[in-house]
């Protein structure tokens, strides 16, 4: 990577940046406008049906539910982080101050490496509620669970802090052209006019520990549930583990799979279009499938909502 810019900003006085997001003429930019609205708004209104409809059921009111609820609320911070600023910017100057740059790294990286650790958390949930049945209700009781949820935000604050204090330590002194419709740590490695490396091993050395250590934990704790399933009888009950888990782990593929391909292998910043494109997949399409996958898929979660319904509809 160069390790200078040209352009006619000395070291210290950049005060904002632009974004440069998607290329495309009006008619392409109306129709990214549409899409990213379209996705947005079903991000906000699926999160929030999940958060209220497993607040005010109490038949919902278990670990598992928690950790859901507490999912759908960081998938809706997380697109709100990115989406707003990316649709104004459709049909606006695109510019953003390093402060507001810098704010909205910080919140993306926290809610993003937050996310990590909670699908890690989930997965040994129902590790302990599959395996360890008659142990689940002890060690899985309502301040374990917050505590578990107070990790992963300890985990993600020691992330973005790590991340925001060396990305925006750096000199930006030349071109202030973000390739990206947001403020992401790979393109804005690209615009400092230093040496790069440290930040690019701190950045693929901690995301590959996130990423790799919490996918240890789900791999480790679905070959144990993997198990016990085989070992039960068939039945409704295998029937019912199957769809539980297989929501959570079509959940944690998407997830991981987008962040892996950006994040955690080298050469991940040399095709910045490629990153545009995936990126939106973890920003905006996979916060607005995840209410959708564990609805369709969980026949609690349907059944909560029919009764939530007719609580509305009335008889």
């Amino acid at each position: 990577m160069p390790a200078h810019r040209h352009g006619n900003l000395s070291a210290g006085t950049l005060q904002n940046f632009v974004l440069v997001g998607f290329k495309g003429g009006p008619e392409t930019q109306a129709l990214l406008f549409a899409v990213f609205l379209a996705l947005y708004m079903v991000t906000i209104l699926g999160n929030l049906i999940m958060i209220v409809v497993i607040t005010r059921d109490a038949r919902l009111h278990s670990p598992m539910y928690f950790f859901l609820r507490n999912l759908s609320f960081l998938d809706l911070c997380y697109s709100t982080v990115i989406a707003p600023n990316a649709l104004a910017d459709f049909f606006s100057s695109k510019a953003i101050t390093f402060a507001g740059c810098a704010a909205q790294f910080f919140f993306f990286s926290l809610l993003g490496s937050t996310e990590c650790f909670l699908l890690a958390v989930m997965a040994y949930d129902r590790f302990m509620a599959i395996c360890s049945p008659l142990r689940y209700p002890v060690t899985m009781r309502p301040s374990a669970c917050a505590r578990l949820v107070l990790v992963s935000y300890c985990g993600g604050l020691f992330n973005t802090t790590m991340q925001t204090s060396f990305t925006f330590s750096l000199p930006f002194c030349g071109s202030n052209r973000i390739n990206h419709f947001f403020c992401d740590v790979t393109a804005l490695l690209q615009l400092a006019c230093a040496d790069t490396a440290l930040n690019e091993m701190i950045l693929f050395g901690i995301c590959g520990l996130i990423i790799l250590g919490t996918t240890a934990v789900i791999i480790v704790s679905y070959g144990y549930i993997i198990v016990t399933i085989l070992r039960m009888r068939a039945g409704s009950g295998r029937l019912k583990v199957f769809s539980t888990c297989g929501s959570h782990l079509t959940a944690v593929s998407l997830f991981y799979g987008t962040l892996f391909v950006i994040y955690a292998q080298p050469g991940a910043m040399e095709s910045m279009e490629q990153s545009k494109v995936i990126s939106v997949f973890y920003t905006l399409v996979i916060p607005m499938l995840n209410p959708l996958i564990y609805s369709l898929r969980n026949k609690d979660v349907k059944e909560a909502l029919r009764r939530l319904g007719q609580k509305h509809t009335g008889p």
